[in-house]
């Protein structure tokens, strides 16, 4: 599935289950004029082409002991196809790395971890990045507030 091929009541309906996904079928299908049979099939059908790509909670980082969040660049010291792809498969294998990005500019990743403390931290940037021999260096930011976390993208729709 395009995204030329989702029409208006998919995108109302992808507008509706990212700010609630737990909303029922029937209250979608009252909010876009469809019945709840046919926002299921449309659900399905999005779920099946990955276009929903999962249903998560999600959790608030201090409520469950994780307050610190870190914004890191890490500098590769070359970026040749295997070093690329051993640090993409190291960085999504480590589950304190929230979000992975391979990017352009002085940085090849941008990593977002979360971690109990401080000390915590050291020990997965030690692991991570002093004790990579392709890691040149590395640089981290600590998040003084979270001011906005969302995950939901915006999607066009007439009305």
């Amino acid at each position: 599935m395009k995204t030329h091929d989702l029409d208006a009541f998919d995108l109302k309906i992808l507008d509706r289950l990212q700010a609630n996904n737990r909303t029922s079928l029937s209250e979608i299908g009252k909010a876009v004029n469809l019945s709840a049979a046919a926002v299921q099939r449309r659900v399905r059908r999005m779920e099946d082409a990955k276009i929903i790509q999962a249903n998560v909670a999600v959790v608030d980082p201090p409520a469950v002991g994780r307050p610190i969040t870190l914004i890191v660049e890490v500098h590769l010291d070359s970026e040749q196809a295997d070093i690329l792809d051993n640090a993409r498969n190291e960085f999504a294998s480590v589950p304190e790395v929230q979000q992975c990005y391979y990017v352009t500019g002085a940085a090849d990743f941008i990593l977002i971890i979360t971690a109990t403390s401080m000390e915590e931290y050291a020990a997965l940037s030690h692991r991570l990045f002093l004790e990579n021999p392709n890691v040149k260096h590395f640089s981290t930011n600590v998040a003084m507030s979270r001011v906005k976390v969302s995950l939901a993208i915006p999607v066009e729709h007439g009305g």
